[in-house]
């Protein structure tokens, strides 16, 4: 289980991490909430939801404005007003079941947002391995290939136990090319301490704060179940309804010690695609491993020394994996592009996740995946209600 569990921790580790980059913070404080996080969603879906929580991105915008006005205990306010009210819907989903989920988001409109999950990360994929570069670094180029060419190839001729660690041995391949190809600094490991506690912060609340950052609620929720929907279709087993949609938020948690809003993670969502183990103790022992690293100054120094091309590497191969999970829902649920409704969804929520467009609420934008899957609701309710009234021409 240990290596199985070593290849979840890598697959989300550069994407988490960039997270608490980003807004200026230790990221210790960030893999500590991580572990603890996906440990508390595998206790509260009853161990039956091989999910792995890391750092969501929906929340840079605003909490970038909050942190640049108020400070990050104000941000960290924002975050639990989140959670809770994530825990009221939650309560609401948890009275009315899920079964709207299938009037919203039918087959049609679900594959194409499924899909958009991975696809609009393709370009940070890309750029993390520095193939967007204006002048590509032919040491950047190498490495990538080489991960690349080991997670692609392993994962076709691997067998017994190494074809289901084909990820982890792509990291190490990976690592060791970067090391001999020199773009790998070891300076920061050196001067980092053997044992580090996390920097835990308390919360600070404001109204205005809050506010700024509330509306990204329909962001994680529309994120949220489309990662449950393609981790149901790759696992077999129907995860909305057991042990159900409801049981899911712990950003709440997150802001109450000091850490950034979690999520369930497409990388892990993408390994166990590639790799077929749908385990939930392999989850769980990569969140222990998260929490051990948060400790040890220096080893979660190390990892953080993982260069771009690395993360870009395996990152290619995974989110290709989320996006043809998204088409296997249209085959496995029998699309029929003979209706017209089938193929307007379908055609509208792919333009809509992939043009770019980008819709402004306050100072939440919305865009890409989660743009696609607000139009794909709206427009299917539109059917449905076009359905009541006798109206389409494909009754």
């Amino acid at each position: 289980l240990i290596p199985l569990s070593i290849q979840h921790m890598f697959a989300m580790f550069g994407a988490s991490v960039l997270v608490p980059f980003l807004f200026g913070i230790n990221p210790a404080i960030v893999l500590f909430m991580n572990g603890v996080g996906t440990l508390m969603f595998i206790f509260i879906t009853k161990g039956k939801a091989p999910a792995y929580l890391g750092s969501s991105f929906a929340f840079l915008a605003p909490a970038g404005i909050v942190i640049a006005k108020f400070g990050y205990e104000y941000a960290l306010g924002g975050f639990v007003a989140v959670g809770f009210v994530g825990c009221i819907l939650a309560f609401i989903i948890y009275k009315i079941g899920y079964k709207w989920i299938d009037v919203v988001l039918p087959p049609a409109a679900m594959g194409p947002v499924v899909a958009l999950i991975g696809l609009e990360l393709s370009s940070s994929a890309a750029s993390n391995a520095g193939l967007l570069d204006e002048t590509i670094d032919p040491k950047n180029l190498i490495v990538f290939l080489v991960t690349l060419g080991f997670a692609v190839f392993g994962s076709v001729l691997f067998r017994g136990f190494l074809s289901v660690i084909p990820i982890l041995i792509a990291v190490i391949a990976g690592y060791v090319a970067a090391v001999a190809c020199g773009i790998v600094d070891f300076s920061a490991v050196a001067a980092a301490p053997i044992f580090a506690i996390p920097n835990f912060t308390a919360p600070k609340f404001n109204m205005e704060a809050i506010m700024i950052i509330m509306p990204v609620i329909l962001v994680i929720t529309s994120e949220h179940i489309g990662h449950q929907f393609v981790t149901s279709k790759i696992a077999g087993r129907d995860l909305l309804k057991d042990p159900g949609l409801h049981r899911n938020f712990s950003t709440m948690v997150s802001g109450l010690i000091g850490s950034v809003p979690t999520t369930t993670y497409g990388e892990n969502i993408g390994v166990m695609a590639v790799t077929k183990v749908y385990s939930v103790q392999v989850i769980a022992g990569a969140a222990v491993i998260s929490i051990i690293c948060s400790f040890i100054g220096k080893l979660s120094t190390l990892i953080q020394t993982i260069p771009g091309p690395v993360i870009g590497g395996i990152s290619f191969l995974l989110y290709g994996m989320i996006g043809t999970s998204g088409l296997r829902i249209l085959v496995d649920s029998k699309v029929d592009y003979g209706k017209n409704r089938n193929q307007a969804l379908t055609a509208v929520i792919f333009v809509t996740g992939l043009s770019g467009i980008k819709v402004n609420f306050g100072n939440v934008q919305l865009t890409g995946m989660v743009l696609a899957c607000v139009v794909g609701m709206i427009l299917s309710l539109v059917f449905y209600a076009f359905d009541k009234m006798k109206l389409t021409n494909d009754q």
